[in-house]
């Protein structure tokens, strides 16, 4: 009994403060600028999907899509249906694929990088490759 009576006013002073933290209205209303992102997204999806439909109706990608049994009437309506995020895939595989580039193309890309980084590390000293660079050894 004497516990409780030495520490009433601790222990009262605890409840309160409790009480009243939990009483508190919890809902904040908070305001937020509007994302571009957010704004943006429909539009992006409207492009993708028109970019899409430019692509199937293209007389060649129709003639494709006939000799491999495709019906491209079936796929421009199957195009329409699709979701945006489907149509964000394809559009970006559209992208990706290269346009008209041959292997020659990739081969001459990959010999220039393999030179311009073989001259730099002969530049810093590193290989002894090139006999037109010039090294200035301080030995």
């Amino acid at each position: 009994m004497f516990f409780l009576r030495r520490y009433s006013r601790i222990i009262a002073l605890h409840l309160v403060a409790l009480m009243m933290a939990v009483t508190m209205p919890l809902g904040v209303a908070q305001a937020a600028l509007v994302g571009t992102d957010q704004v943006v997204a429909p539009s992006q999806a409207e492009a993708d999907r028109t970019r899409v439909a430019a692509f199937i109706a293209r007389e060649d990608v129709r003639g494709e899509m006939r000799k491999m049994g495709v019906d491209p009437d079936e796929a421009k309506r199957r195009v329409a249906v699709m979701s945006d995020v489907e149509i964000q895939r394809v559009a970006a595989r559209i992208d990706e694929t290269p346009a008209g580039q041959s292997a020659a193309g990739a081969i001459v890309g990959a010999v220039v990088l393999i030179f311009i980084i073989l001259l730099v590390t002969d530049m810093l000293g590193l290989t002894d490759i090139f006999p037109f660079v010039k090294r200035n050894d301080k030995n």
